[in-house]
């Protein structure tokens, strides 16, 4: 497929340390869409400054408003039908942009790309981070994301056809364990209440389990054990995700 006929859409927020090697990665494509949400460190100056080479980056603001709005929002503003959908965090792999251009896609085709996901710059392939893929190149007359608040999609016709990449992202998950443990308070808050909103109901109990179960399976089922310290901490802070989102319902409910 012709990369020109792609619209690449970003959303950021305070990623200085990752967009410019994201953006690089993105240098054939028609254009890029990048929508802001209040950043407050150095990511637009550096974005600006690819720009002056690239030329086909446009850069739009808006407040938080859920990332599936926030997607669709993006989507809105591409010229190009066809889109790839990227994290400022994640960098395209050469070797994903080769299998891209070698694609004939039909109106229908929805392609899903494999993630590296690192912690501490190390590619962790345990505790369910691997393999991650992730629903990203797609046609916007087609289909487009849902509007979860978190944990947002691609909504899947019944005719969509599927495909999966062999190469696909490097993700930058977490450079530290503050990463982790401030994502982790952040979306286990929007994704209780997201629950809570659509009348999930748990119990403390219920969240206790879960925090146990999630950490047995991560850790010892999904070989988090053979990641040394970097495999503990994964597996356990996905067990404290999971723990606080049902926790967080829990008290949701009780101040109803």
């Amino acid at each position: 497929m012709d990369t020109q006929k792609i619209s690449v859409c970003i959303l950021v927020k305070n990623a200085q340390d990752t967009i410019l090697e994201c953006l690089n990665s993105l240098s054939e494509f028609g254009e890029i869409i990048l929508l802001d949400n209040e950043s407050s460190d150095d990511t637009l100056k550096i974005a600006e400054n690819f720009n002056q080479t690239y030329q086909k980056l446009h850069i739009y603001s808006n407040k938080f408003i859920g990332f599936g709005k926030l997607k669709n929002l993006a989507l809105s503003y591409a010229k190009n039908e066809w889109i790839l959908s990227i994290d400022s965090d994640e960098v395209l792999e050469k070797e994903a942009l080769e299998e891209l251009k070698a694609l004939e896609l039909t109106s229908n085709s929805i392609i899903a790309l494999p993630r590296k996901n690192l912690y501490r710059g190390e590619w962790i392939k345990a505790c369910g981070w691997y393999p991650d893929f992730v629903w990203r190149v797609f046609n916007k007359n087609f289909t487009r994301f849902n509007d979860n608040f978190v944990h947002e999609s691609v909504l899947m016709p019944v005719n969509s056809q599927k495909i999966k990449f062999k190469n696909g992202f490097k993700h930058y998950a977490f450079k530290d364990m503050q990463g982790i443990i401030h994502k982790m308070n952040t979306y286990t808050s929007y994704s209780a209440q997201e629950k809570f909103k659509n009348g999930k109901k748990t119990s403390f109990f219920a969240a206790f389990c879960r925090f146990h179960l999630v950490f047995f399976k991560d850790y010892f089922l999904r070989s988090g054990f053979k990641y040394g310290y970097k495999g503990f901490i994964v597996a356990l802070l996905n067990a404290l995700g999971a723990f606080f989102r049902y926790a967080k319902l829990y008290e949701l409910q009780k101040d109803k």
